[in-house]
């Protein structure tokens, strides 16, 4: 009996030990278990981690300091390696984890490697060196090759079965709009191809297939466009002033998430901060706009609006007076969307800003509009006459036309003689010798159908009812087919006269 009670008391003994063995290895396998977790954890927060408007295939402006940034693990070394030169670049992540930097880039080339790391490695592949062109704008910045639903962009077919170029890369913001400003965006860049250029802005896509043949080199093109957006939804919250807003009555004076709901793309620096604002410092050459058609019914202010926002982005991206190019709103009848004003004011304003605004100028669309619809078929002749401003005015190529512009006007009994700036060429109607697109007036404001007959660069207007002119308008209305032309290129309405437009 007392053996069996050791026997037991042995095995009782043997169990226990066994019992504690077992929960040794348990708590070792929690605590490598942990400890695994915890490597992981910190090798997740090592990891580098970039904006989406740095990654693979993207293009770097060449010849300059191209900014980077980032974050990473708080107060660690973030180390930049670039391929193209070997040279390896060092900054310290602040508290919060955010770093930026300047790495040299070279002459246009590629692909390169980007190698960064603060613990974990990342690498960007198949970056190119060329030039970079932020495209942005509302719906005709935003029509993409395959056109809007029963609104289909001219020539598109053709172009789609020729359109693959390893050297042209593309890159689309999503749509956001929001209150406040964001540090990212949505989107990735793609070569050009079938796929990628059938979903891609048309206009901005013949802008750089248009650098890229002239320039011969690598070419970005991001595109930042929503449909129906109004110039104010562009700017810093900062720099938009109340007498803008009197077109948004409903709107809350600061404005809320509600209006930002509500108005989206019109909402004013809706667009700044969710669709511009992650790209400030993003290092290009310069601009393309196609905006204004939203604007339409508060005209008055858009002149001094475009001043506003070209000085502000160039104040924040700080890179001096970049180049801002911009297309004139094409003719279109807006009375088929119940809207009253003249879009001919509009269009006087955007040649207002030209005026203003330094390194700045317009491409001018006045044979490129479509009666029944805002969105016009011909974005070819918007690519490439803004591309044609670039390789002119930025790029330094010679012997280019270029876009003739009204200067005076000179009354000489019943006939007004109006002169032109830029006009190297004679002046022409496209369509033979006659224009109906000119109207004069006396001073009873009345405006009749003129004549019109050219003399090398003068125009010359009179009417069989007008004994004394005082004003002479061209293609001063909404829906017209410009046909005075210089070089190749159409003249912009214009009028000689600051009366009230019925």
């Amino acid at each position: 009996m007392a053996r069996l009670l050791i026997q037991h008391s042995t095995l009782n003994t043997q169990h226990s030990t066994f019992n504690t063995q077992h929960l040794t290895l348990n708590k070792m396998k929690k605590l490598l278990c942990s400890a695994l977790l915890l490597a992981m954890t910190l090798a997740a927060q090592a990891e580098v981690k970039l904006p989406k408007i740095f990654g693979d295939n993207m293009v770097l402006q060449q010849q300059t300091e191209c900014n980077l940034w980032g974050t990473a693990d708080a107060n660690k070394v973030v180390k930049v390696r670039a391929s193209w030169n070997g040279k390896t670049y060092k900054v310290q992540a602040d508290a919060q984890g955010k770093w930026a930097l300047q790495i040299e880039t070279p002459q246009a080339g590629g692909p390169y490697e980007i190698s960064l790391s603060d613990g974990k490695e990342l690498k960007l592949r198949d970056v190119l060196i060329g030039e970079v062109w932020i495209c942005a704008g509302q719906s005709n910045m935003e029509m993409p090759m395959k056109g809007f639903k029963a609104q289909p962009v001219e020539g598109a077919p053709e172009e789609l079965m020729q359109c693959h170029d390893r050297q042209l890369r593309l890159f689309t913001i999503k749509r956001n709009a929001r209150l406040q400003p964001v540090d990212s965006v949505s989107g990735s860049w793609q070569e050009a191809n079938s796929a990628s250029v059938r979903e891609f802005s048309a206009t901005a896509y013949y802008y750089g297939k248009m650098l890229r043949k002239a320039l011969e080199v690598p070419v970005g093109l991001v595109v930042t466009s929503w449909g129906g957006s109004a110039c104010e939804a562009w700017m810093n919250k900062e720099w938009v002033k109340s007498d803008w807003l009197k077109a948004f009555p409903k709107l809350h004076t600061p404005w809320n998430e509600a209006d930002v709901k509500k108005y989206q793309q019109r909402c004013p620096s809706a667009l700044y901060n969710g669709m511009l604002h992650p790209l400030i410092g993003y290092t290009m050459k310069g601009v393309i706009w196609y905006q204004g058609e939203d604007n339409c019914n508060r005209y008055a202010t858009y002149a001094d609006q475009m001043q506003t926002l070209v000085n502000g982005w160039r104040k924040e991206w700080k890179q001096g007076d970049f180049p801002f190019y911009y297309c004139q709103i094409a003719p279109y009848d807006y009375s088929l969307i119940k809207w009253k004003n003249n879009s001919a004011l509009l269009r006087e304003q955007q040649l207002e800003a030209e005026k203003r605004i330094s390194n700045c100028r317009m491409a001018v669309l006045m044979d490129a509009g479509l009666e029944y619809g805002i969105h016009p078929r011909k974005k070819q002749q918007a690519g490439e006459r803004l591309a044609l401003l670039s390789l002119a005015n930025t790029y330094g190529k010679k012997g280019l036309p270029d876009f003739a512009v009204y200067k005076s006007v000179e009354f000489k009994g019943d006939t007004a003689v109006v002169s032109f700036d830029r006009s190297k060429e004679w002046v022409y109607f496209n369509n033979g010798p006659k224009s109906d697109n000119f109207e004069i007036a006396g001073e009873d404001q009345v405006f009749h159908k003129a004549q019109a007959w050219i003399s090398r660069n003068k125009v010359y207007v009179k009417s069989e009812e007008v004994k004394k002119p005082v004003a002479v308008r061209y293609a001063f209305k909404n829906w017209v087919v410009g046909d005075l032309f210089h070089d190749g290129l159409p003249v912009s309405s214009f009028r000689t006269d600051d009366w009230e437009v019925k």
